[in-house]
């Protein structure tokens, strides 16, 4: 019997940096009385606190839903009415100037250089680099479009694993990369929410759109979790209701 089922973000509950419909937010909170959520991603908490913490009916049992930004790196809980923070380990200033100058490096050398962005494409998340192709304001339409089959993203994600020896480099979301202390990706993460739960990686199961080798969803299935891999939301409502049926029985 599964205790905890851990989800990936962008793809998979939600469109890319879009709020929960309502939809999915009832169905989280069925699956809130039968099981404990995660929720893990690439995203900084104020990304996941638009999408996901202010977006959950009231009804939620928020006391067993584990929020992990920056792929893990950091762990939010529920805890007297309010979201706190269990840990965050963030990058050096050091490291951090060598992942912008590889950044830049590594586009020009695979010229995927887009003609139109929409915002800032490199984000400090404090444990994470994250590059947005379109930039991180990008609608939504154009960021399906440029790279969905992710193509674009093993070639500049190779280019800079040369650059970057040591640092994990992995594709997530729409049209972006996100790299991370070595080592970290959502196995370690999911890790970390074992130590800090107490439930056992066979009872939990992952759900996410990139289990595949090079998505960011991956890392998930190599550790051992049972996973589901789904195309969108959409796909992802009619999972949960299954659990949760199961669960029920």
């Amino acid at each position: 019997m599964k205790q905890l089922v851990a989800f990936d973000l962008d793809g998979t509950l939600a469109e890319s940096k879009q709020p929960l419909g309502e939809p999915m937010g009832e169905a989280l909170a069925d699956l809130l009385d039968v099981a404990h959520v995660a929720v893990i991603s690439g995203g900084d908490w104020p990304q996941f606190d638009k999408q996901v913490a202010s977006r959950l009916p009231e009804r939620a049992d928020r006391s067993k839903l584990w929020l992990m930004p920056t792929t893990g790196t950091k762990l939010y809980t529920y805890q007297d009415g309010q979201w706190t923070t269990v840990y965050a380990e963030l990058f050096d200033d050091a490291t951090k100037a060598k992942i912008l100058e590889a950044f830049d490096a590594s586009l020009e050398a695979t010229g995927f250089v887009p003609e139109q962005t929409w915002g800032d494409r490199i984000e400090d998340r404090g444990s994470q680099i994250t590059f947005s192709a379109l930039g991180q304001q990008a609608p939504i339409d154009a960021k399906e479009h440029w790279d969905p089959k992710f193509e674009k993203r093993k070639v500049i994600q190779a280019d800079l694993k040369q650059r970057l020896p040591g640092l994990s480099i992995n594709m997530g979301g729409a049209t972006s990369i996100d790299i991370t202390r070595e080592g970290v990706d959502k196995a370690y993460g999911l890790k970390k929410l074992r130590d800090a739960s107490g439930i056992e990686l066979d009872a939990m199961m992952f759900i996410g759109d990139a289990i595949f080798p090079g998505g960011n969803d991956y890392p998930a299935k190599e550790l051992g979790l049972d996973t589901v891999r789904v195309r969108d939301p959409e796909e992802t409502l009619a999972v949960i209701a299954g659990i949760v049926a199961c669960l029920k029985k």
